[in-house]
Formats: C-alpha cells, structure tokens, sequence
C-alpha cells in the first residue's frame, strides 16, 4: 500500500474517530432519544398502528402538558440538589382558587388567570423564605407545603366545581387559528411553522460551530452537525405531517397547549443554558462550598428557584383546570412524582449538578408514551404504574451504577 493510501486511510480513521467522539460526548442525551424512539416503534407494532395517528398525538401532548411544565421547573431545583414535593398539591389548591373566582365570585377568566399565576408567585415566595433564609431543607419545607396546599384544598372545595367558560377551556381543547386555511388535508399554518422551525435548528446549528471558531474551540465535525439536521429534519417533519392532518376541515394544527409548553420549554433553556443565573445553577448543583466560596449567592440563588417553581405550578395548574373543566380537591395528586420521574428518566443527575431542560421534555414523553401505549392496549393503570416504576429504577440505575464503578 502506497504512503499516499496509508495517509487516506488514517484521515478517514481520524474523521470517523471525531464523529464518534462528537457523539459519545453526549451519549446520555442521545441515548435517552433512542430510547424515546425504540419505545414509540414498540407500542406503534404493538397498538397496531392507533399510537401515531395524529389525533392520539394531540392527546399525548394534552395529557402530558402538566408533566412537562412542572418537570420544566423540578430540573432546575434537583440541579441545586433540592426537591420539591409540594407541586402537585399547589396545582389542586391554585385550580381551585382560580374555579372559584370564575364560577362563584364570576371573574373574567383572564384575570382568574392573572390571580393564579400570581398566587403561585407568592407561594414561591413563600416556600423560597423557609428554604433560603430560614435554612429548612427543602425536602422538609415542600413536605410541610404538600400537606398545607393540600389541606387548603380540600377545605377550599367541598365538592367538584365545573368550569363553564369556553375560551377558558379553549386553552387545552382547541387549536391555534387556522390562518392560512387547508392545503388539501393539511394545515397550512402548520406546515409553514414545521419549515421555519427545520430553518432554525439548521442555522442554530450553523451558528454554534461558528461561535466555537469565533472562540478559537474545536467545533464538531461537519458530518456529525450533518447527521443531527438530518434526524431533526426526520422528526419535525413527523410531527408537522401528524400535526398538520389532525382535526378537520373546521378545526385542527398545532393545539394551544403545545404552543404554550413550546414557550416555556424554550424559554427555561435559554435561562439555564444562556443565563447568569443558569450558570450559577450548575455551579451550586456541582459543588455548592465551591460555589459560595467563588462569591455565589447561594441563598438567593435558591430563593429564586423555588419562586420559579411556584409560578410554573400555577400555569400548570391552570393548563390541568383548562384540560379537566372542573376542580376537585384531589387535582394533582402525585403530579410531583411523575415531574420527578421524567427529570430522572431525561437524564438528571440523582445528585445534582447535571440535568438539561430539553432531556427533562424527552423524560416525560417517554413516559407518556408508555402510559399511552399501555392504555390503548387495554392494560390495568395498576399495572402501567408498576411498569412506569421499573422505568424510574432503570432510568436512576443507568446514572448511579457507573458512578458506583469508579469508587
């Protein structure tokens, strides 16, 4: 073999090499994708085809809004190596007070809104004070709040109280207006969101190697940031096929809910990933002495992550109360176990420090399709619990164990 074959092949080896490199970085979020994949193929065989018609779509994200938003805000905390076991109480005692205000005392339904979010603000408040100036570990202080919010609750609603009003309940029913009308089948609006948003995950991606070079850092190779547009290119344009022929000639597209998770998710990514406070998130989570020696305030820090938690659990709150049409004092129960369970399954470290709110998104929409899938399939709930617990453990092991391996 001629040097100049030797010298290709090893430039081929070296490319392979970097692309393996670039994707074994982050093999945890990758993985947990996979995963997310092979089970929606599973159930799509298994349910014969009914878990990827467009309408089951619709209600995954329906169903599952509540997870996603409160998960959206738990990863932030367990990064700080915090819990927060009070949320699913707060959604049931905030859904209360906000039927109450609509239905009894006949408030304007936007500012029943405005009321809950703000009350969720001050529960935050609340509940960040005993945390971060008191030094009550958290795992106490939203105990103490899962038991009071739920007491409230209780004591708040004596019966069921059904939510009339139609642009309230619009919120997790309908979908965004259909602006540009029916391409044939499909919804025009939707297809024109599915190709802007290819268009920006492409420039995105464009973008980030070159503020690599910008910094004079090693960006990824070309055919790794290749493979990632093609996947992404394969998946939202799924989902906008799936989206865009949901419904019917009258109604259809993208359903509120998901534009209002879509806000919040993009939102929270930018603060964690983007943002001072983000940054001084990761460094508590990674080691919180350091973090407070380096001149972190670590006590405002986590005051103001549980204010956040109390505001997402009132948009959650409102989102579940749009969903059901009606509160009940047992709204919510063990809502925080399933945000706990997807930020553990998307990834999240166990003990802090590590954790992504895009990996938390995947974490419950892995759980979701299981619970969808189970439940087009005529399973026991019972049975789907267990089930959805055995993931938990997996999902826990997968972190834990190597962690074991290096002691």
């Amino acid at each position: 073999m001629s040097l100049e074959s030797l010298s290709h092949q090893k430039n081929e080896n070296v490319k392979k090499g970097a692309v393996l490199a670039a994707f074994t970085a982050n093999a945890r979020q990758y993985g947990i994708v996979g995963a997310l994949i092979a089970i929606i193929i599973i159930f799509e065989i298994l349910t014969k085809g009914l878990l990827l018609q467009p309408n089951t779509i619709v209600q995954l994200i329906q169903q599952n809004a509540y997870v996603i938003i409160l998960a959206v805000g738990m990863v932030m905390v367990i990064i700080a190596t915090h819990i927060d076991l009070s949320v699913g109480s707060l959604v049931g005692f905030i859904g209360g007070v906000v039927a109450l205000l609509m239905q009894d005392m006949h408030v304007n339904w936007l500012l029943s809104i405005i009321a809950g979010l703000l009350i969720g603000l001050l529960i935050g408040v609340w509940q960040g004070f005993w945390v971060a100036v008191v030094g009550i570990p958290a795992f106490i202080t939203t105990l103490g709040g899962m038991l009071i919010f739920r007491g409230l609750a209780t004591t708040l609603i004596k019966a069921s109280i059904p939510v009339n009003n139609t642009s309230f309940n619009a919120i997790a029913a309908n979908y965004l207006p259909n602006i540009l009308g029916w391409w044939g089948p499909f919804d025009g609006l939707t297809i024109v969101v599915g190709i802007l948003a290819i268009i920006a995950f492409i420039w995105s991606q464009f973008r980030k190697r070159a503020k690599a070079v910008k910094v004079g850092l090693t960006p990824d190779p070309l055919l790794a940031t290749y493979i990632k547009i093609a996947i992404a290119i394969v998946v939202i344009g799924a989902l906008t096929f799936e989206f865009a022929s949901s419904g019917n000639a009258t109604q259809g597209g993208i359903p509120i809910i998901l534009v209002i998770v879509g806000v919040l998710v993009l939102a929270y990514h930018y603060i964690l990933t983007r943002s001072v406070f983000g940054r001084r998130v990761y460094a508590i989570g990674g080691n919180r002495r350091s973090a407070l020696l380096s001149g972190i305030n670590t006590r405002k820090i986590d005051f103001i992550l549980f204010v956040h938690m109390g505001f997402l659990s009132a948009v959650a709150a409102i989102a579940m109360l749009s969903r059901l049409s009606s509160a009940s004092a047992a709204t919510g129960t063990s809502f925080e176990l399933d945000a706990i369970a997807a930020c553990f399954v998307g990834g999240t470290a166990v003990t802090g420090g590590i954790g992504t709110v895009p990996g938390v998104v995947i974490g419950a929409l892995v759980m979701g399709v299981i619970n969808q899938g189970l439940s087009i399939m005529g399973v026991d709930s019972a049975l789907i619990q267990t089930f959805k617990g055995l993931v938990l453990l997996l999902a826990v092991a997968v972190d834990i164990i190597p962690k074991l391996r290096k002691r």
